[in-house]
């Protein structure tokens, strides 16, 4: 949960199908990465952080985790200027990789992603979700509910870190295995949507193997 980042809103952002824009703010969206191009934004805005900033090595930022993970991005018109991740684990979700770019980082989007991944983690029904802060930024995160678990402190990629931890409470319509099982294969975070399959089932079953 690296991050160099400043500033805030007190307008949380929810996920949405599409970019989802924030009031009181020029042009601002959050949405979850879904192709190729928003990948990409989202690792440029790593780069530049992380990489020229932070003097990040290559093979150190870009870790092998990256598609095992939800990218969320975040946008100022039509620039890339934040980022963050969320992995899942049996009881708890990590979110990590916090990045905001140079130029926006008085805009308020640092918190604005940070809250849209702590909603889809609710709405995933997850109640714990677990970080690593920078030491220097721990402050930073006790003002999104993180705080300390007490353990010793550790070192990777030349920066210091504390392990953090925030309590969730799932949203009451989190998803779960009792759900339509149409609703399970929708786009992450679009669960409250016709996708695309639910549209591929107006056609009857014809069970084609290629035989």
């Amino acid at each position: 949960m690296s991050s160099s980042v400043t500033g805030h809103t007190d307008a949380p952002a929810t996920p949405a199908s599409e970019p989802h824009a924030l009031p009181n703010r020029p042009v601002t969206a959050v949405k979850v990465a879904r192709n190729m191009e928003d990948l990409m934004q989202a690792f440029v805005v790593r780069a530049a952080v992380f990489m020229s900033e932070q003097r990040c090595p290559y093979a150190e930022e870009f870790d092998g985790n990256d598609f095992t993970a939800t990218q969320i991005l975040g946008l100022i018109g039509d620039e890339p200027a934040a980022t963050i991740r969320v992995r899942y684990f049996a009881g708890f979700a990590k979110p990590e990789r916090l990045a905001v770019r140079r130029e926006f980082r008085k805009t308020g989007i640092a918190a604005d992603v940070i809250e849209f991944a702590v909603e889809l983690c609710r709405q995933k029904g997850y109640a714990k979700l677990y970080g690593h802060a920078q030491e220097r930024l721990v402050p930073f995160w006790k003002r999104f509910g993180f705080a300390p678990m007490g353990r010793p402190d550790f070192v990777f990629s030349d920066h210091r870190y504390i392990e953090i931890q925030r309590d969730l409470d799932p949203l009451p319509d989190a998803l779960s295995i009792t759900e339509d099982p149409m609703v399970l294969v929708r786009p992450e975070g679009q669960w409250g949507e016709h996708g695309i399959l639910e549209r591929s089932a107006e056609r009857r079953a014809t069970n084609p193997t290629g035989n």
